[in-house]
């Protein structure tokens, strides 16, 4: 039981990374204003998230069976209590549905035929990764010390890349064309 802990937080400290990967990849992925950062971000966006989903899918079957430890008595409570783990554990899945959500939408060959576009799909990924945010910083015992120092910090710099990202487009569409691949 104890390994299932150990498991879960190595999937937890690797699925983190990968998600806030994903999401910059992800701003960067149509600025062509970001230049050298842009191609880099066409060629690894999709492998970034595809590897962060699966990593984050790991966590969510290990997390869940870590909860069921700890709920049921079998291992030691955590230094917070049951109910905090629990509102904690429902973030992390309210996180990991809207991830799910963003795939299925991009996985769906009629998505832009329809009322949801990219920017609407994405707009769930960038809420999962909120979610993950607070989800890591609730009851990830192994981060606690790095919320200020590192999680402050990190998510500021996604904000500032994405309203440079926003303001370079000056209402225009940063869509590439279909050759820019």
């Amino acid at each position: 039981m104890e390994a299932v802990w150990y498991l879960d937080r190595g999937a937890a400290l690797v699925a983190y990374p990968a998600l806030y990967l994903a999401v910059l990849t992800g701003i960067l992925h149509t600025a062509r204003s970001f230049g050298p950062l842009y191609r880099l971000a066409r060629k690894i966006h999709i492998e970034v998230s595809v590897f962060a989903m699966v990593v984050t899918l790991v966590h969510g079957v290990l997390g869940v069976l870590d909860t069921w430890f700890i709920v049921s008595g079998s291992v030691p409570q955590p230094a917070y209590s049951t109910t905090h783990l629990l509102a904690g554990v429902v973030v992390g899945v309210g996180a990991l549905q809207l991830l799910i959500v963003a795939v299925l939408g991009f996985l769906d060959a009629q998505r832009f035929d329809r009322e949801w576009g990219p920017r609407a799909v994405h707009a769930f990924a960038y809420g999962g990764f909120a979610f993950a945010t607070v989800h890591a910083a609730a009851i990830g015992t192994d981060v606690a010390g790095l919320i200020c120092p590192v999680f402050g910090p990190a998510i500021a710099f996604l904000a500032v890349v994405l309203l440079v990202r926003l303001l370079g487009a000056g209402g225009r569409s940063s869509t590439p064309a279909p050759t820019d691949q």
